[in-house]
């Protein structure tokens, strides 16, 4: 599922049993939903623009520049362009990940 602009999603409500979905895919953006079991992990990988990760529900482990930082719902984190990072899902957890497209 991938929205158009201006048009209104809920994300709440979309299906769960898929790990990724695309939301947005535009020139210079990209929106994804993270549906995680716990224990699911996402190896260390970067992005070449900024990334925002926000956890919309449960609890995860975030490791960029060294550092592991808990985040849970309704929390974000921002990294800069290139930054390698990984997580690891603590607990069943919706993430939204959105990245500049360098």
């Amino acid at each position: 599922m991938q929205s158009q602009p201006g048009e209104v999603l809920d994300i709440r409500s979309l299906d769960l049993s898929l790990r990724s979905t695309h939301l947005v895919r535009a020139e210079s953006l990209e929106v994804i939903r993270l549906s995680l079991n716990a224990g699911d992990e996402i190896p260390a990988h970067h992005a070449r623009g900024e990334i925002v990760v926000q956890c919309l529900d449960g609890h995860i482990a975030f490791t960029a520049g060294g550092q592991t930082r808990d985040l849970r719902a309704g929390q974000l984190l921002y990294l800069s362009p290139g930054e390698r990072h990984s997580l690891k899902s603590i607990e069943k957890s919706i993430v939204v990940v959105t990245k500049a497209i360098a």
